[in-house]
């Protein structure tokens, strides 16, 4: 029976994942025990980030909750860090699980909307240039006034709407009853992966524009806030003392946006297929047409919750979680959604991810524990003061890219305050250092998933497998992005502060 076992084990280990996979998985929790008892835990913890990255880079392999989850667990049990430092990473970074829980089931529930919203704005407007620069600028907009994983759960639940509506209608068939993948129909295979194309275009330059507007305002990123918060700005301080560094960087990121979709580098320049167009028109001249009192009564609950959630993410009246959750409480009370498992689908998207990100808070807590970026922030700290703003924003970039923005914002900004406080900088020189520390974790760290929840997010939603959007993609896909915004956003650091 023991023999029978072993295979059954290892079939049953990640599931349906590729052998070389999991055996990889295998060699590293075997490797970090033994890499922790002969290089010690400082070289093991940069290890440890190393395949926690890799878990991620294969997230369309296996969901990464798992296999960076027993890395993490691993962690835990080798010392090399602790439950209750990891209890303090969660706590300390609550307000981005409440959003993460309520705000994106909160936007499910306002999904209809939004497929109208947006179905009139990409039917209208022809022009791909024209549709890939609002959508950034609208993305960059909304970022400024609501936050990165809002919009970006905005734009999944619209391209899920129409990737299902195209999809639905393509696997009809010729006549009724009849039943064909889009993928094995040569009729239509040609104009799925056109229209794959065109979704991933939208969705990417939509996930920059929420990096351009997230830089700009304390509300735009988790870490805004916080260094706001430390530094003592109001919404216009913030703001004012931004603009040199974020109006430059969003003028050259829809420059940019433009560019790529009158070159086609990159992945961009796909177009909306002409047969998908009429698939989509016909769609929504369809529901126009059967939409009737209680359907329209609906749509306006979900416009009048939509107003409260922009006055109150707008105004901070509240966590953004809170918020979210009274969007959920109003649209179903008022649209009589009051069966629980209807409720328990708006949670099916974010709570997976909300798990991810408390196995992220492990890997930050090793970070943390073991003082992993120590060494680069007092070398910064050691060089002149006309160079630090430069290399704060560079040390932040490389950083954020293969890390956390919100952690490694917070532990940057965190040593700097500690230098004021010891009269080690001036007020002139803390304040150069957090727009530094600012803007190098929120531009950047476009360049991955990794540093960016928002990235991470689209690349491990519904969405991601369906447009064939993986991690190298993305990456790639990113990477003008990441050259002109992190250039740009250098240059001003260096001379325009």
């Amino acid at each position: 029976m023991s023999e029978a076992m072993l295979p059954a084990l290892a079939h049953n280990f990640l599931g349906q994942a590729p052998g070389w996979y999991k055996r990889t998985i295998i060699a590293f929790l075997l490797l970090n025990p033994l890499a922790m008892w002969l290089l010690g835990p400082y070289i093991t913890g940069w290890l440890l980030i190393i395949e926690f990255i890799f878990t991620l880079a294969m997230a369309l392999k296996c969901y990464p909750l798992l296999p960076g989850g027993l890395l993490a667990l691993e962690a835990l049990a080798i010392g090399m860090t602790s439950p209750e430092a990891l209890y303090k990473e969660v706590l300390g970074n609550f307000p981005v699980i409440l959003l993460l829980m309520f705000m994106v089931a909160g936007i499910y529930f306002m999904k209809d909307l939004l497929l109208l919203t947006f179905t009139k704005l990409i039917l209208g407007v022809r022009s791909k240039s024209t549709l890939a620069l609002l959508f950034s600028l609208v993305a960059a907009v909304l970022s400024a006034f609501l936050d990165a994983l809002t919009v970006t759960a905005v734009i999944i639940t619209v391209a899920v709407g129409f990737y299902g509506v195209y999809h639905k209608v393509a696997s009809a068939g010729p006549s009724e009853g009849a039943s064909v993948d889009p993928d094995e129909n040569p009729l239509h295979r040609e104009h799925l992966e056109e229209f794959r194309a065109f979704l991933r275009s939208l969705l990417m330059h939509g996930a920059v524009g929420t990096a351009l507007g997230g830089v700009c305002t304390l509300v735009g990123e988790p870490q805004n806030l916080l260094i706001a918060g430390v530094a003592g700005w109001d919404f216009i301080q913030f703001f004012t003392l931004m603009a040199p560094v974020s109006m430059p960087v969003l003028a050259a990121g829809l420059l940019t946006c433009l560019l790529l979709e009158k070159t086609s580098w990159f992945g961009y320049g796909a177009r909306l297929p002409r047969p998908v167009r009429r698939v989509l028109e016909d769609f929504a001249a369809a529901e126009q047409a059967k939409r009737r009192a209680p359907q329209k009564a609906a749509l306006l609950i979900q416009a009048i919750a939509a107003v409260l959630l922009v006055i109150g993410l707008a105004l901070h009246l509240a966590e953004v979680g809170f918020i979210g959750l009274m969007v959920i409480i109003l649209i179903a009370s008022f649209n009589g959604i009051i069966d629980e498992h209807q409720i328990g689908k708006s949670f099916q998207e974010a709570l997976p991810f909300t798990s991810l990100l408390v196995v992220f808070f492990a890997i930050v807590a090793v970070i943390h524990e073991q003082h992993l970026f120590s060494p680069i922030i007092h070398a910064v700290l050691a060089l002149p003061p006309e160079q630090q703003p430069s290399m704060f924003f560079i040390a932040n970039g490389v950083l954020s890219m293969i890390s956390d923005n919100v952690f490694v914002a917070t532990v940057y900004i965190s040593e700097v305050k500690q230098s004021l406080d010891a009269g080690e900088i001036t007020r002139a020189q803390f304040e150069q250092l957090a727009i530094a520390i600012n803007t190098g974790t929120n531009l950047p760290s476009v360049a991955t998933p990794n540093g960016q929840a928002a990235f991470l997010f689209l690349l491990t939603s519904a969405i991601a497998p369906l447009v064939r959007l993986s991690y190298g993609r993305m990456v790639f896909m990113a990477l003008p992005y990441t050259l002109v915004l992190g250039g740009v956003g250098l240059i001003a650091v260096t001379y325009w502060l």
